[in-house]
């Protein structure tokens, strides 16, 4: 869950026995709890996902096991914002990584490196979020059109 957007967890999945996950065991509840989970990450609702984890003992229980799960989670989320984004509120970082204003300005500047510019963090600019132009040129003439034109002229003909 944690390479999320992967197949990796959906994979992992299969390994896990029909007859063993029935619709009454312990099993089956918790992998659906981890497929809901999975299922934030994946659709990018991770302001769904953080209010998920926090909404049941259960989830918990699922991954404290998982060293530093929040963490890498955190980390995910802002690797992919970086694909996508060049500056982006803290508002919405509060929500995206489960964290208060202030966890989100330390968590940027020292842990991932962003800078922050009043209520924003600007983030660096990569081949993945920098805007490029792009030239797409055809060369078209009119006599590949001409068996179109044709077949249009003898239709209305």
């Amino acid at each position: 869950m944690t390479q999320f957007p992967s197949t990796q967890f959906n994979l992992a999945l299969h390994l896990v026995s029909p007859a063993g996950a029935t619709a009454t065991s312990e099993l089956s509840e918790a992998v659906a709890k981890l497929r809901a989970l999975n299922l934030h990450l994946e659709g990018a609702e991770y302001a769904r996902f953080w209010a998920t984890l926090d909404s049941d003992d259960l989830y918990a229980d699922l991954t404290t096991d998982i060293a530093g799960f929040e963490e890498i989670i955190r980390l995910r989320i802002s690797h992919l914002i970086s694909h996508a984004f060049r500056e982006i509120q803290i508002s919405t970082l509060e929500q995206w990584l489960g964290m208060t204003e202030d966890g989100v300005r330390r968590f940027m500047t020292e842990v991932i490196g962003f800078k922050i510019e009043g209520d924003k963090v600007l983030v660096p600019p990569s081949a993945d979020n920098e805007a490029l132009k792009t030239e797409i040129r055809e060369d078209v003439k009119v006599d590949m059109f001409s068996r179109i034109i044709r077949r249009a002229w003898e239709e209305n003909a």
